[in-house]
């Protein structure tokens, strides 16, 4: 017990707010606050997705030019995705497919699938000695289809810096099931700009297309807005146990680092965007690349989860301060 507080809410805490106006209207907030520095908006509407992310007053994570988008504007045919896609620090993509519109096995299937676009059927938080923990249940599951249930808990450190997601995905119906997830980790401006230095320690990258070929060589070097930018996409993959991807700009002296199993976590997607107002950098640990299901299961690389099983990813965030 502090004896100099009134309520723990002069230092750390947890707010439930909701959007007023606009195409965000009605959304429920969770504003969180470790007290030394680390603030997260979690969207409860959109699949408890972290919305916003500050590090002692500085921003780190782009938000599209959408804004916050409700639900009820979700449009899944073609690149409609695109129109509700706030980014935010972390849109999570699946269940049953990440990437382009795509047709698998007679179905059609949307940009991402459609769980970052699904809100919470409960959500709470939790505040303990050491952490806030909030817990949400995001419940996809349709008559005659996929039947995956997402239980996400996010435990955010009141001691340090710091926070993790856990997620168990259960497959609740009584059929085999794909299963496709990736952390849509988005960096943006000011921690993202040119003078940011790109850290990402893997052991092999690929470019995704012809494109990315183009800039293989500097991969890792970022750019001032550019006019007209064509993104690029690289495929990291690590020969350890042990993923990491991490970013620091001596600007503003303030960066992140990501880390994540590769058993459960076994690609890296590297999405370089350096347009005029679309800057952003994404850096995505998944159990597929965004290449679509079709291309998973041609590869075999593609994940199947059984009637009754379940597949829990991990994956913790870091705040780096000046050096």
């Amino acid at each position: 017990m502090n004896r100099y507080l009134g309520h723990p809410s002069q230092l750390y805490g947890v707010e439930e707010h909701r959007l007023v106006g606009g195409k965000g209207d009605g959304m429920r907030l969770f504003e969180i606050r470790n007290g030394r520095g680390l603030e997260l908006t979690v969207s409860a509407d959109r699949c408890a997705d972290i919305a916003r992310l500050t590090f002692k007053g500085d921003n780190m994570g782009y938000f599209a030019p959408s804004g916050y988008v409700s639900p009820a504007y979700y449009d899944r045919e073609g690149d409609g995705f695109l129109k509700s896609f706030t980014a935010g620090f972390l849109a999570t993509c699946g269940l049953t497919t990440v990437g382009p519109p795509d047709e698998d096995d007679g179905e059609q299937l949307p940009m991402h699938g459609t769980i970052g676009n699904c809100p919470a059927e409960s959500i709470y938080a939790v505040t303990d000695e050491d952490a806030i923990r909030l817990h949400a249940v995001i419940n996809p599951s349709s008559l005659f289809g996929e039947k995956l249930v997402l239980y996400r808990e996010i435990i955010c450190s009141l001691d340090r810096n710091c926070f993790e997601i856990v997620d168990t995905v259960r497959n609740e119906g009584d059929k085999v099931s794909p299963l496709m997830i990736l952390y849509h980790m988005n960096m943006g401006y000011p921690l993202l700009d040119e003078n940011a230095e790109l850290l990402i320690p893997s052991d092999h990258v690929k470019p995704r297309d012809a494109r990315a070929q183009e800039g293989l060589d500097s991969w890792d070097k970022l750019l001032p807005p550019q006019e007209g930018f064509a993104e690029q996409c690289y495929y990291h993959t690590y020969d350890g146990e042990k993923g990491a991807a991490q970013i620091y700009n001596p600007t503003i002296g303030k960066g992140l680092r990501i880390t994540f199993d590769t058993k459960e976590l076994c690609f890296l997607t590297e999405w370089k965007q350096m347009g005029v107002r679309d800057y952003v950098l994404g850096l995505e640990p998944g159990n597929c690349s965004p290449d679509g299901r079709k291309a998973m299961r041609a590869q075999n690389k593609l994940q199947i989860l059984e009637p009754g099983a379940e597949a829990t990813f991990h994956v913790s965030v870091e705040m780096l301060e000046e050096r």
